[in-house]
């Protein structure tokens, strides 16, 4: 807090902060908003779902009333659209998408054939060539590390990221993907939006996501850019 408040006290045209943070900062009077002309909310769908709602409606009535608004998300439904409404005056939509889902995404399906066994399977796939770089979306904290103990036992190099492990230690095991030191990064969700990794050849829905929304957002980790990719969902 300390460093952020020195930098808030030197000046700066730009302020990136989580919406906790952010109050933190305006109700100790570092930061006044009434001398910003813009906001923008990235990631738009999930701060609304969430529940930081009150926080971003508290953020923004602090704005000036004439000021630019820019929010961002690769999934916005109706329900986020009409919260979203009450922020703007004569909203303009942008989208660079045609469909749901990359077209340089290639689809597929796994059938579990023994949920003893998933693993295994798991195994099979990682153990072909083609399985450069592989991105391993599983549900829960403790289902994600035990899926990575069990990988790196049988001799694979993998690592994970969940909410159990620090911001420090997510971005040590980040960087390690990125350099391909690590072949398999096994997450939950929160590895599936805002990261820009180059070159994941797969993405493995080891468990399947609890909503649509979620799988356009895994699924988007690979293909990036003008690459192809492949995305497969463990199923049954």
């Amino acid at each position: 807090m300390r460093r952020q408040v020195d930098a808030l006290r030197r000046g700066c045209s730009f302020v990136i902060g989580t919406p906790g943070r952010l109050k933190d900062l305006i109700n100790q009077r570092y930061l006044n908003l009434s001398y910003f002309g813009s906001v923008v909310l990235d990631e738009a769908d999930l701060m609304v779902d969430m529940g930081f709602i009150h926080d971003i409606r508290y953020i923004i009535s602090l704005l000036p009333n004439v000021r630019q608004s820019l929010f961002f998300s690769a999934t916005i439904d109706e329900n986020v659209r009409g919260i979203l409404q009450n922020f703007v005056k004569d909203p303009i939509t942008v989208s660079v998408k045609t469909r749901d889902t990359a077209e340089n995404v290639a689809q597929s399906v796994v059938k579990v054939i023994d949920r003893e066994k998933k693993v295994d399977q798991l195994h099979q796939l990682l153990i072909q060539k083609e399985f450069e770089k592989v991105l391993v979306f599983g549900r829960t904290k403790h289902g994600v590390q035990k899926l990575s103990d069990n990988l790196v036992n049988r001799g694979f190099r993998a690592d994970s990221i969940h909410g159990n492990k620090n911001q420090n230690q997510r971005i040590r095991t980040l960087e390690k993907f990125k350099r391909s030191e690590i072949q398999i990064l096994i997450a939950t969700d929160v590895a599936s939006r805002g990261l820009d990794i180059p070159n994941v050849s797969h993405v493995i829905n080891y468990d399947i996501p609890a909503a649509y929304e979620d799988y356009v957002h895994r699924i988007g980790r690979t293909g990036r850019g003008n690459k192809k990719g492949k995305a497969l969902t463990f199923i049954g």
